[in-house]
């Protein structure tokens, strides 16, 4: 787990502020610390089960990273934001949950598989561990997007922003995600059914990841009534 945490704060050393692989970093560094926290302090039964399953889930983002900063391919579900990450129409919340949906969406269901075949056991022995990863990341969810918002006075009806954000939602990417760890878990004898559905998982996600990393204007607040009547 120190392993990861060292390469996620390097990476938030080393990356501008405002690049959009840096807020989703920062974001998912809190993640992290806030789980290491809890396995560390006793929330899960099973620490080093639960510490497999951290790692593997983390890694495959710091790989997908990698691969982008060395200029291999990276999975579908990440390469919108390496697109758009200095794009200057998207927000931040925009970047956190775009990242956020490719990690869940895709990620943690191959993450769930790998720590299943490596402590030979079924996703059933780890869905405790699973619900209590996701529980930490919805009581996270709030404090990110209050954190990211761009301020009340932008909060309308209709800036666009508030619907995007609104289209999307953790807890249903949570669930697709186990689902999809267990029919992965069921079709481990197969191969190339296996890898068919890998693939299109990965397409899905990252078709996801592009709406949400929609360009949006600039709203401008709204003239008070004063002016509007001047």
């Amino acid at each position: 787990m120190e392993a990861v945490l060292a390469r996620m704060r390097d990476l938030d050393r080393r990356l501008p502020p405002h690049d959009g692989v840096a807020v989703f970093n920062r974001v998912y560094l809190t993640v992290t610390e806030t789980l290491h926290g809890r396995i560390e302090g006793g929330a899960f039964p099973d620490p080093r089960r639960a510490g497999d399953l951290t790692v593997r889930f983390a890694r495959r983002y710091l790989s997908a990273v990698e691969s982008a900063a060395e200029g291999r391919r990276s999975p579908a579900c990440w390469r919108p934001l390496f697109q758009y990450r200095r794009h200057p129409g998207i927000r931040p919340l925009q970047y956190a949950l775009a990242g956020i949906n490719a990690h869940i969406g895709h990620d943690l269901a191959l993450a769930v598989v790998a720590s299943c075949r490596a402590q030979d056991c079924s996703p059933g022995a780890l869905e405790g561990d699973f619900d209590r990863v996701g529980d930490t990341l919805v009581a996270l969810e709030e404090r990110i997007r209050e954190d990211l918002m761009p301020g009340p006075d932008l909060l309308e009806v209709a800036d666009p922003v508030t619907h995007l954000i609104g289209s999307w939602s953790l807890q249903r990417a949570r669930d697709g995600a186990w689902a999809a760890a267990r029919l992965l878990w069921t079709l481990r004898r197969s191969p190339d059914l296996a890898g068919e559905f890998t693939e299109s998982l990965d397409a899905g996600v990252g078709l996801v990841g592009r709406c949400l990393l929609t360009p949006l204007p600039v709203p401008h607040p709204r003239p008070s009534c004063r002016t509007a009547l001047a």
